[in-house]
């Protein structure tokens, strides 16, 4: 098999709290490769979201070793880690995280236009369309609803064709039909782009429509099939 996408060796996480050193993961090792779908799983403050922060270099690792598309996280400067984020990796958080003075468009167009891409507005619009939201392009984030705002996300998600999609409990906020629709469209993108999927989920019937099932408790790896 090819060598893995995303590679995690011994990796831990402590982070500085209000009471002293919080310790989130611990002894994380794992590979994702290439065009797979991952699903994380496990109770609230089981490790799932700072695991994928992890992965996206959202996070240092203080412990152990991450690797993504054979750059090891751990020594590269922020802006290098910045780079590496915009041009292969794809985001989808709860929140949706639309800029609000921004239109669908400008939204999904903006990290095209950071990665210098001149046919920015015409790639943003065949994403939008490809969610469903062409005839929305012009309209603000408050001017959309939950599902509508969490489509824009996914075609800003997906506009620079990255080769990692992270996803964080992509249909937390909404309804479980709008909810439906959004994992259809998610899987859909993965599929249409050829991506590899990491996506965290509470669903466990959500989870099992990816390739493998990673298991987390208490910060560590309890389970994978």
């Amino acid at each position: 098999m090819n060598s893995p996408l995303l590679s995690l060796s011994d990796a831990s996480l402590a982070l500085e709290g209000n009471a002293g050193l919080v310790r989130i993961l611990h002894g994380i090792t794992l590979d994702v490769h290439r065009g797979e779908s991952v699903g994380l799983v496990g109770p609230s403050g089981s490790g799932k979201s700072s695991l994928l922060m992890l992965m996206g270099g959202l996070e240092r690792a203080t412990g152990g070793t991450v690797r993504a598309l054979d750059h090891d996280l751990g020594a590269q400067t922020e802006d290098q880690l910045a780079r590496l984020r915009r041009d292969n990796f794809g985001v989808v958080f709860q929140s949706f995280h639309l800029i609000p003075t921004m239109t669908a468009l400008e939204n999904v167009a903006t990290p095209l236009e950071l990665a210098g891409a001149p046919d920015a507005d015409a790639r943003a619009l065949e994403e939008l369309t490809g969610v469903g939201l062409a005839d929305r392009a012009g309209h603000y984030p408050s001017q959309l609803s939950g599902g509508e705002q969490q489509r824009v996300a996914l075609a800003r998600a997906a506009a620079p064709r990255p080769a990692i999609i992270l996803a964080d409990e992509p249909t937390g906020n909404l309804d479980s039909s709008t909810g439906e629709t959004i994992i259809e469209l998610l899987f859909g993108l993965r599929d249409r782009h050829g991506a590899t999927l990491v996506l965290v989920t509470h669903d466990s019937d959500l989870a099992t429509r990816c390739d493998r099932v990673i298991s987390l408790r208490d910060g560590r790896i309890e389970a994978a099939a």
